[in-house]
Formats: C-alpha cells, sequence, structure tokens
C-alpha cells in the first residue's frame, strides 16, 4: 500500500461510517491540515519571540552584575577611605598640628555644679 492509497482507504472508512461524500471528507482535512500548519507557525514565532527576549534579558542580567560589581569595589575603596580619615592616630595630628590643640593641664580643668 502506497501513500496515497492509505489516505483513499482513510476517506473510503471516514465515508463509510458518516456517510459524508469524498470531496467534504477532503476539505476537512484540508482544513485540519492548514489549522496545523498555523499552529505550528505560531509556536515556531512564539520560541522565536522567548528566545530573543532571553537573550535581552540575560545581557540586561551581565550589565547589572558588572555595574555591582564595580559599585562593590567603590564602595570597598570608601570605607578604605572612611577609616583613614577617621582613625584616632590621624584625628589627633590634626587636632595638635592644624588646630593647635593640646591637652589641658591638671591645673586648668575647672569643676562645675549644677
Amino acid at each position: 500500500m502506497t501513500g496515497g492509497s492509505a489516505g483513499k482507504v482513510a476517506v473510503g472508512n471516514a465515508q463509510r461510517e458518516t456517510g459524508e461524500s469524498a470531496e467534504v471528507v477532503h476539505r476537512r482535512q484540508l482544513f485540519a491540515s492548514v489549522c496545523l500548519l498555523a499552529l505550528v507557525l505560531v509556536s515556531a514565532f512564539a520560541v522565536i519571540h522567548s528566545t530573543h527576549a532571553c537573550r535581552g534579558l540575560y545581557e540586561t542580567l551581565q550589565n547589572l552584575e558588572s555595574s555591582r560589581w564595580y559599585l562593590q569595589e567603590d564602595h570597598g575603596r570608601l570605607l578604605l577611605e572612611q577609616s583613614t580619615w577617621a582613625s584616632h592616630h590621624r584625628v589627633e595630628t590634626v587636632a595638635r598640628e592644624d588646630l593647635n590643640m593640646r591637652v589641658p593641664n591638671l591645673q586648668q580643668f575647672q569643676l562645675v555644679s549644677p
């Protein structure tokens, strides 16, 4: 049995079961084939669209991770700079040299009562 005769047998069986003409059965099969083709094409375009969207989102993710890495690096540098500027030794040196401040003697202390 060849492919063409198998289709004729299927059409013949459908005709006998429903009492429809060969042309009506052929049109239904053609309509079903066209619908299936349309569904396959829609599915293919949906796959293409989702793949494109996924690549765009992945590129955005890579850019954001790169930015995060640079920001973390800057934050580490700023924390180091803050600890350097706020160190006790540096504050004492600036107070003594730049502001001419000194530690008072015990005789210079005054006790204030409330």
